[in-house]
């Protein structure tokens, strides 16, 4: 049997500091270093975390980015320090399953996306909607970590 047309070279990982978004983000890291491939982390600034008067301030959108930015590079170096050799890391905005596989796919072209079941905020965390939308929707395999 010939797997090599399903050998993940590059994954794409979810994280927003939710329980299950680390597991997630550690499973990733294990495939990696395993398969020595690369590693893509994105966090998505959730439009439904910021009240009308917020998103209408270019600063106060601007400094969530950048402190969104910076804690996505406190998880890259996690990665590196961890043994994986190629990590990039994309920040993206708006509804986190849409914004992922609409936009951060296409853009990046990974192999494989690792996400948590549940999500750190709202309605979503109960019922994983998000995870659900990925995993039906994305164009490559999905992996879903509870």
């Amino acid at each position: 049997m010939d797997t090599s047309d399903i050998y993940f070279k590059k994954i794409l990982v979810a994280v927003d500091d939710s329980e299950d978004s680390i597991k997630a983000f550690k499973y990733a890291i294990h495939r990696a270093i395993k398969d020595d491939v690369g590693l893509m982390l994105v966090s998505i600034l959730e439009e439904n975390e910021i009240n009308v008067f917020q998103a209408m301030s270019k600063d106060f959108i601007h400094g969530k980015r950048e402190d969104l930015e910076k804690h996505l590079q406190e998880y890259r170096q996690q990665a590196l320090d961890a043994g994986v050799k190629r990590v990039e890391a994309w920040v993206g905005a708006g509804n986190p399953g849409e914004e992922i596989v609409n936009h951060i796919i296409p853009q990046v072209q990974p192999d494989l996306l690792v996400v948590g079941s549940k999500s750190k905020v709202g309605i979503t965390k109960r019922f994983g909607s998000q995870a659900a939308y990925m995993a039906k929707y994305a164009p490559i395999s999905v992996l879903v970590v509870r």
